[in-house]
Order: structure tokens, then C-alpha cells, then sequence
């Protein structure tokens, strides 16, 4: 051991823009509350996150320009198809800096149909990050944060089945 290192921590790296915002790179952790937002989806429904309350639901942050949110997708709908579709789980996707003739455009060209709310700015990402997308938050019905995917590593089916069954086998369990 380097003497001349003892008792220094690691050297930790920070993203330039979370410094000159002065915010931590996570706003909504797991066991946090949903922060208050407004969005207004595509089929011109206005969302509030209080109207969550006493429903499970699934909130993604995604560009279609971005790579990573390009490979989630298909999944989230996969997850859609399987869990929101029906009404058992709100499911919205949140586009960070993307207008909604793109959003649109891309969810034509892939077949998609998870609800979303196009967003030419980063308001209501910054409610709950400032850096990186896709961002997956799996939220139960008291509107509590159970999970959060990110970019690193991207989620698979079988973390969000799993955190998504978690949510309702916790409904099941108060309702007893």
C-alpha cells in the first residue's frame, strides 16, 4: 500500500452538468414518494401524480434517439401488453426533449402502443433525474418508487416481472 494514500477515499467522477446544476444525479430513489408532476399523454388525457394514488403504475423516460431507450422499448411494450394493457397498471412513457410528431412517428414505424407524453424539454425528468435514459420506475399503489432502472445495466423481462409481480402480490397481501 501507498502510504501517502492512506485514508483518502476513491476518487468518485461526476457529471459536469449535475455539478453545474448542483443536484445528485438521482431526484426519485427507491422509497421515495412520486414527485408532483403534470403531463398530458397522447390521447389528450391530462395525468396528475396524485390521480396514481390506489393504482400501481410504470413510468419510463426515454429519446427515440437515444440507443439504449431504442433496446428497452420493445420490452416496455412487451410489459405493457402483459400488465397495463388490461388497466392493472398505469403505464406511461415520458419523452425527455422529443416533440410528439417524433414520439409518434417512432411508435408508428415500431408497432408500439404504451401511452406516452412527448416533452420538448427535461421539466418533469429533472423531477426525478438529471442524467441518463432510459429511466424505469416501477411504483405501487400508495405511489411509493419500488424499483429504478437506468442505463447501467439496462433492465431485463425478468427484473421488471419480478418487481412488477412484487407490486401486485402486495395488493393481494393488504387485501387479505
Amino acid at each position: 500500500e501507498n502510504e501517502s494514500r492512506k485514508g483518502y477515499a476513491p476518487m468518485r467522477f461526476i457529471h459536469i452538468a449535475d455539478v453545474h446544476l448542483g443536484m445528485q444525479p438521482d431526484a426519485v430513489e427507491v422509497g421515495d414518494m412520486l414527485p408532483e408532476f403534470t403531463v398530458v399523454m397522447n390521447d389528450g388525457r391530462t395525468v396528475e401524480s396524485g390521480s396514481l394514488q390506489g393504482q400501481p403504475s410504470f413510468i419510463l423516460f426515454f429519446n427515440t434517439a437515444c440507443g439504449d431507450c431504442r433496446c428497452e422499448l420493445p420490452l416496455v411494450q412487451q410489459m405493457y401488453e402483459r400488465y397495463g394493457a388490461d388497466g392493472r397498471m398505469v403505464f406511461m412513457a415520458i419523452s425527455r426533449e422529443q416533440d410528439a410528431v417524433a414520439v409518434g412517428e417512432y411508435w408508428a414505424d415500431n408497432g408500439l402502443t404504451i401511452p406516452f407524453s412527448a416533452q420538448t424539454d427535461r421539466t418533469v425528468y429533472h423531477l426525478f433525474a438529471y442524467s441518463s435514459i432510459p429511466r424505469i420506475y416501477v411504483v405501487d399503489a400508495s405511489r411509493v418508487v419500488r424499483a429504478v432502472f437506468t442505463d447501467s445495466p439496462l433492465a431485463t423481462s425478468e427484473d421488471l416481472t419480478y418487481e412488477i409481480e412484487r407490486v401486485f402480490n402486495e395488493i393481494k397481501d393488504t387485501e387479505k
